[in-house]
């Protein structure tokens, strides 16, 4: 743990349980006059007296890691993006540290005044009224999903573990997956598994009425499992997603909420196919080969990338990696983290990353090591995937799949092989997205930092932060 002065935090900590700094100090074990100290940031705060406030007051300690610290300064410094005055970033940490509450409130209130401006222009354009930038619409159902996931680290423990119970009476049964779960829709559910051949169904469609799942003929035999699996996961667990469900970023949202267990149920199908305990194990022995444990699982790239990034069960945890989809155009359609790594939501992601790389030489896998603003390093891998387009002319969707990790957990990768991982400028500088990097020297930079206004540096035909010096250009 580094030397984290937390004083602030405690105060309000012993207010909210109205106890005298005397009371606290005696509850904790402490001396009243290290407890003044620790409040008044003379004493940094230690191990010892963190997990004495975890047992004494039921504290959850993970509200102190470093972690989390990182999500929630992150998360400000793109609050603050188009702030009328530019925020110091050592403003920013030392709220993220001292006032983590009034940090998350700023949140709150940055997410109402997205969702306002994004509803005015979804009202503009409906109206004829072109009044773009200036106005507001809710958070889509997918954003509010996707920071329900994220605040959960992208691992829920019951899930996880029906799944693997079900995976454990499968593989004693000795029937293949797919077998083993038309059996159980079959005599369990009174469900019917039906492919079907038509070019508009989606993958999965069940109809409750006549108690038949239909699935589309195009879906290979592991993605028949998965879909009958997420279908399965539904009609034996939908209680238990309800009720995960019930969540402050989901409230009176109910498309939100059902996407959400929808959500809970392509992870269940997920931990059904990828067992925990047999993918881990698998893992940790092929250091992480993607494509062998692709092969050794009989899932694809991307199905076995996103399972590694749910692998933080508290006694037996994995790799904590940050998994992300993207398309050419930059958008991103899935980006599930356990870990603080985070990319703004505003100004698009960092062109350096090497995801977007991946298009140029697709199907190959790209390892890079990527060094953020804050000085922490990540090893990224990435490579393409493409499905659909069956037939001649038929247009393809291709994906880039990221997925990164700390790179002191490098080590463990197979993929670090050949890489020097003790040398800081190897690395690749990247940043959250030009209007959060504080990278003013970066060739790539498309907007300024932090409000900062942009100067034209008529010599080179750019524009560049107001203050940044141009480089001298190479050759004549």
């Amino acid at each position: 743990m580094k030397k984290t002065f937390m004083g602030v935090r405690l105060r309000s900590m012993r207010a909210e349980r109205g106890l005298s700094q005397i009371a606290m100090a005696h509850a904790l074990g402490l001396s009243p006059s290290y407890l003044n100290q620790l409040e008044q940031n003379q004493r940094p705060l230690t191990v010892s007296v963190l997990l004495k406030i975890h047992r004494t007051l039921g504290v959850d300690v993970q509200q102190f890691s470093e972690d989390e610290e990182s999500r929630l300064v992150a998360g400000m410094q793109e609050a603050l993006a188009d702030a009328p005055e530019p925020v110091a970033l050592t403003e920013v940490r030392e709220v993220a540290a001292q006032m983590p509450k009034l940090g998350r409130a700023l949140l709150a209130l940055y997410r109402r005044g997205v969702e306002a401006s994004e509803q005015l222009d979804a009202m503009a354009a409906t109206f004829g009224d072109d009044r773009s930038g200036n106005v507001p619409r809710r958070t889509m159902p997918f954003e509010a999903v996707r920071d329900f996931f994220f605040a959960h680290k992208n691992y829920f423990d019951p899930v996880d573990r029906a799944a693997e119970t079900l995976a454990t009476q499968m593989q004693q049964s000795g029937m293949a997956l797919i077998d083993w779960l038309i059996q159980r829709l079959v005599h369990t559910h009174g469900v019917r598994v039906l492919t079907v051949d038509d070019d508009a169904t989606s993958k999965r469609r069940y109809d409750s009425e006549m108690r038949i799942l239909r699935l589309a003929s195009v879906l290979e035999r592991s993605q028949q499992a998965f879909q009958m699996a997420t279908q399965l996961a539904l009609l034996e667990h939908g209680p238990l997603f309800e009720k995960l469900t019930t969540d402050a970023t989901l409230e009176g949202d109910p498309a939100a909420r059902q996407l959400a267990q929808i959500g809970l149920a392509n992870y269940f199908a997920g931990a059904l196919v990828l067992p925990y305990g047999r993918f881990l194990h698998a893992a940790e022995t092929l250091r992480y080969d993607i494509e062998l444990l692709g092969q050794k699982f009989g899932v694809g790239f991307e199905t076995v990338c996103h399972r590694l990034s749910t692998l933080q069960r508290a006694e037996a945890p994995g790799i904590p990696f940050f998994f992300v989809r993207i398309d050419r155009a930059g958008n991103i359609s899935k980006r599930q983290s356990a870990t603080n790594f985070h990319f703004s939501r505003t100004g698009g992601t960092c062109p350096l990353w090497n995801v977007y790389e991946a298009f140029a030489q697709p199907e190959r896998i790209l390892p890079q090591i990527a060094r953020m603003p804050d000085g922490r390093s990540y090893l990224w891998i990435a490579r393409t995937v493409s499905r659909g387009g069956v037939g001649y002319g038929t247009p393809r969707q291709t994906f880039s799949i990221g997925l990164g990790c700390d790179v002191h957990h490098a080590t463990r990768l197979v993929y670090s092989k050949g890489l020097d991982l003790s040398d800081p400028d190897a690395a690749t500088p990247i940043g959250m997205g030009c209007k959060v990097c504080e990278r003013e020297q970066c060739q790539q930079r498309a907007f300024p930092f932090i409000g900062r206004p942009l100067e034209v540096d008529v010599n080179h035909s750019r524009v560049m932060p107001y203050g940044a010096k141009p480089r001298a250009a190479s050759g004549g």
